[in-house]
């Protein structure tokens, strides 16, 4: 096989792999779009029941903004660390790329730990999702959200492991790419949570 032969298989090989990430990364948009809807479903849910207490308590007696700002910190924080590690990525500089993603998904489990804490606490004093409408409704939008915070965190893992295994192949960095989109975009909504539900609850 002549040297140019090689060559064209070559480029159209990369071509091809450039094309499937492509077609992945817009189905991952398509993804993003309906996961969306969704939570504009659950937030729409939230505003209908947001005063629906049934006697019980409501969100001044629940939330605790200190405590809520914290936890808040911690995924925007989180956010900011995986944009380093983008950055290190671009860089080559992979053990640096891994620190900051070790970091990321460090400030997951703390945001997620809170989460799970206020759950608890809430049910332990009989602020359960069945008290009322208003709870049914808190707890099925934060959980949602936790829900998808914890699939993240797998998937981090998964690619802190692949990394470490056989570096940075152009599908490990196109996998990387789309995980970046989804912890933004969880991220934003949190952003919508923290407005909605929080703080328009204590106003």
């Amino acid at each position: 096989m002549s040297t140019a032969t090689k060559t064209t298989d070559i480029a159209h090989d990369d071509h091809h792999a450039q094309h499937q990430a492509e077609i992945k990364t817009f189905g991952f948009w398509v993804y993003l779009m309906t996961d969306l809807i969704l939570f504009s479903t659950f937030f729409a849910t939230f505003a209908v029941l947001a005063k629906n207490y049934a006697g019980g308590p409501g969100a001044k007696e629940l939330f605790e903004l200190p405590f809520l700002f914290v936890e808040t910190m911690l995924l925007l924080v989180s956010s900011v660390t995986f944009g380093f590690a983008v950055i290190a990525q671009q860089q080559g500089k992979q053990k640096q790329m891994l620190t900051y993603l070790v970091v990321t998904g460090l400030l997951g489990l703390g945001f997620l730990g809170m989460e799970l804490y206020e759950f608890a606490h809430m049910i332990g004093e009989g602020a359960g999702p069945d008290r009322s409408g208003f709870l049914s409704a808190f707890f099925t939008l934060v959980g949602f959200h936790g829900l998808h915070v914890t699939f993240g965190i797998v998937w981090l893992t998964v690619m802190i492991i692949q990394i470490v295994k056989v570096g940075l192949t152009s599908g490990v960095e196109s996998r990387l790419a789309r995980l970046s989109l989804f912890w933004h975009f969880l991220d934003i909504v949190w952003v919508g949570v923290f407005t909605f539900v929080y703080l328009f609850g204590l106003v």
